[in-house]
């Protein structure tokens, strides 16, 4: 066949040229693979992002009895740790992690955080300059091996090193017991934190939310040794899985809510709440009040003198925590979760009515079944959600905000954050409880992955729930932060200036991205759940969540791990050009007058006026004896030639060649720079002239050989009125101002004042300055 050479003629040329060359490189690495950014695999974690075939991981097993003290707010403990040494390693100590000490007088908190004096100073932020002299942090009173013999131990602020009497050899146990006390504090002053009282000065009664109360083992893992970096309030914590009996001494008038399943329900319950209790357990549409509002007022007036033991038991759990007050009401309903039956229940001062009977242990069971869909069904037996005006999470049980106003009537503001807190912190029994990543060191792998299933969760409790966090366009006021204000999402939890939109938005927005726009749903939604089933009640670090993801999908994603996790660059790509092309199929009598009239279109300007004039072709002969000629002639006539050259171009077309000559096509070319640094898939929506529409998808690996400008043609058999970029705001671009072809501008808003005085209508107290500015 014949060789043919299509032309294109150039129709239209819009949009806006580049503004300068490029001086970057054309290759940095974007696209290169992590490599060494990642630990190697070995026997322990395998490159596929699974545990190895020698994966290991220690356990401590622990029996603890405690008392509180509702008097002067104090508990004391005792308790025994059976430690099992599953490394291969031969272990001279063990560190254990003392949080209580964070709160301590000669505490590390308050001397490494900054302060200032601003001219409007609170009480609050006074007292947490000035610190306190109060009594807190752990007295360890003995730490004995079970001869009764004391053990050597060295507290270094929030941790203590055991010195074992001799080695613990892989493979062996070893046991010792801990006698401790400690005073509670007001979690509602300026030191506040996570565990703690509140205390009701209307009826003089405590609300106790006990959490960092033992002394924890720290994690002994293969990627990391000991984890004893030092707790100073924001890196929550890595802890140890381990099977608990705790025994809790409490005012006989106290309710208890706990990590674990009652063991002594009889003992403890009155008649009637063992036989509300009892219809609890097979009630599956709606909440059971075990104890009642009305109870619990009667209780608040006359304080018990005797106590009551509760004793809890718990399997396999990182962690135990528990509340404490005569105030609590108490709800509970069944959920099924796979073969097994889950207790959803809910704990809450008459100060959280009538929001949290209506909403809390609802919302604890829309959880269990939003989380579990995506990643496992919840195997613990009990979810519980506690009100006490903070959020934080524990196994099987977590504390949450929300309360309405003093005469019960809430915003719908507090109602949505209430939910929203109570999914996010239930939700934390999938990461990290179960999948137990290391907070202390980076919290986007339980903080950043629960926010994204936080948001999934909110969507189907209520399509219109207002989320704070997930949707792409939600993180870009953070990613318009000056550099200085970033860090990647990899940065430890103390060093990170914004630390909700770092740990908590941007991994959130992240995940979203891949699922909606980078990987699909449906291979996302396989992958995500492999990660989560590989690595329930173990140890995974973010090489093993990376490579799974990969693993498991046939996605190569490091690109986007590189871009979004470890660095800080934002996304801004911008809609340079767009020129527009049909195939040239006129005949030549058409070509000519479509040049006829383009040139009448031209701007008139005086030599084209005297020198080409619309006049017939002549030969004049202006001197007979030299023979000199001059010719005026018609650059827009037909000439035989051009006949004859379009007669042979159209001959030695094919039936397919002459079908697309005359297949009417437009052919748009965009030109796209990245001007933020950080690649994306390009999604293009061309509006067309009939008012239809549609959307191209280009994987962002269109960026692999130039990471700064590209360029890409699309077929149209429509005629194109304007082109958006990113038009459903899924790539978090931060200057949607450059998506646009034909460009749109939005005006900048001044204020117009009316001056009651002074010189041009300006009033002596106005300041001219601030009367006009950006809205």
């Amino acid at each position: 066949m014949k060789k043919i050479s299509i032309v294109l003629m150039l129709l239209f040329l819009g949009g806006f040229s580049a503004m300068a060359q490029w001086s970057e490189q054309n290759h940095a690495e974007r696209f290169e693979q992590l490599g060494p950014m990642l630990r190697s695999p070995n026997v322990y974690r395998t490159a596929s992002g699974a545990p190895g075939h020698m994966y290991w991981q220690q356990k401590a097993d622990h029996e603890i009895e405690v008392e509180l003290n509702d008097d002067n707010q104090s508990i004391k403990g005792w308790q025994k740790v059976t430690y099992f040494n599953n490394s291969p390693d031969d272990l001279k100590c063990l560190w254990i992690q003392l949080d209580q000490n964070e709160r301590a007088k000669d505490s590390n908190t308050p001397k490494i955080a900054e302060s200032k004096i601003n001219p409007r100073m609170s009480m609050r932020q006074l007292e947490s300059i000035l610190w306190h002299d109060l009594d807190l942090g752990y007295k360890i009173l003995s730490v004995k091996d079970m001869s009764g013999n004391d053990i050597p131990v060295t507290i270094v602020k929030t941790m203590m090193r055991v010195d074992l009497p001799q080695p613990l050899k892989a493979g062996e146990k070893t046991e010792f017991t801990m006698d401790w006390t400690f005073n509670i504090h007001d979690r509602m002053s300026f030191i506040g934190g996570r565990p703690g009282y509140e205390f009701f000065e209307k009826d003089g009664n405590y609300l106790y939310t006990m959490a960092e109360w033992f002394p924890r083992m720290a994690v002994y893992s293969d990627f990391e040794g000991w984890q004893h970096k030092q707790f100073v309030g924001r890196g929550e914590f890595a802890l140890t899985f381990g099977d608990y009996k705790v025994k809790i001494t409490v005012p006989a008038d106290h309710m208890v809510g706990s990590t674990g399943v009652l063991q002594n329900p009889e003992q403890v319950l009155s008649s009637a709440e063992l036989d509300r209790w009892n219809t609890a357990k097979k009630t599956f549409d709606k909440p059971v009040i075990i104890r009642t509002q009305a109870e619990v007022e009667r209780l608040e007036k006359q304080k018990a003198k005797d106590k009551k033991t509760w004793e809890f038991h718990a399997e396999n759990v990182r962690d135990f925590a528990w509340t404490s007050s005569r105030k609590l009401i108490w709800d509970a309903m069944a959920v099924k979760q796979g073969g097994n039956e889950v207790m959803a229940m809910s704990y809450y001062a008459k100060e959280a009515n009538p929001l949290w009977e209506q909403y809390s242990t609802r919302v604890v069971a829309h959880t269990l079944k939003s989380y579990s869909a995506r990643t496992f069904d919840y195997p613990y037996p009990v979810a519980i959600s506690v009100e006490a005006s903070n959020g934080m999470e524990y196994p099987m049980i977590c504390f949450n905000y929300g309360r309405p106003d003093a005469d019960g009537t809430y915003s719908e503001a507090i109602k949505n954050g209430m939910i929203g807190v109570i999914i996010h912190e239930v939700g934390h029994n999938y990461f990290p409880m179960i999948v137990n990543s290391d907070e202390r060191q980076w919290s986007w792998m339980d903080e950043g992955l629960n926010t994204f299933m936080q948001y999934l969760a909110e969507q189907e409790w209520d399509r219109n729930f207002p989320s704070r966090r997930g949707a792409a366009h939600k993180i870009v006021p953070y990613m318009r932060s000056e550099k200085h204000l970033l860090e990647p999402i990899m940065t430890n939890s103390e060093n990170i200036i914004q630390f909700g939109p770092n740990a908590y938005a941007k991994p959130a927005t992240g995940l979203n991205i891949l699922r909606e726009t980078i990987m699909g749903r449906e291979l996302f939604d396989h992958a995500y759940k492999e990660y989560s089933q590989r690595w329930m009640f173990k140890h995974p670090t973010p090489d093993d969540f990376f490579r799974t993801m990969e693993d498991a999908s046939g996605i190569d994603l490091d690109w986007f791990w590189r871009g979004w996790f470890y660095g800080t660059d934002p996304v801004d790509i911008s809609l340079e050009t767009v020129n527009w092309y049909k195939l040239d199929n006129r005949t030549p009598a058409e070509k000519k007058a479509d040049e006829k009239k383009a040139f009448d279109r031209e701007e008139t300007y005086v030599s084209k006026t005297y020198n080409l004039k619309d006049t017939p072709v002549t030969v004049v002969e202006a001197d007979p004896a030299t023979r000199d000629f001059y010719y005026t002639y018609n650059p827009f006539a037909v000439t035989p030639d051009d006949e004859s050259a379009y007669k042979e171009f159209m001959a030695g077309l094919s039936p397919k060649e002459k079908e697309m000559l005359n297949s009417g096509l437009n052919f748009y070319e965009l030109k796209f720079r990245n001007i933020g640094g950080l690649v994306m898939p390009l999604i293009i929506q061309f509006n067309y002239t009939d008012g239809t529409s549609d959307v191209e998808r280009i994987p962002a690996e269109i960026w692999r050989l130039n990471e700064w400008e590209v360029s890409k043609v699309f077929a149209k058999k429509k005629e194109v009125k304007n082109i958006v970029l990113d038009p459903f705001r899924e790539t978090a671009d931060i200057d949607e101002s450059n998506n646009y072809w034909p460009r749109q501008f939005e005006p900048s808003r001044f204020e117009l004042f009316k001056g009651t005085g002074g010189a041009r209508g300006v009033s002596s107290g106005d300041n001219p300055m601030k009367k006009a500015r950006r809205k």
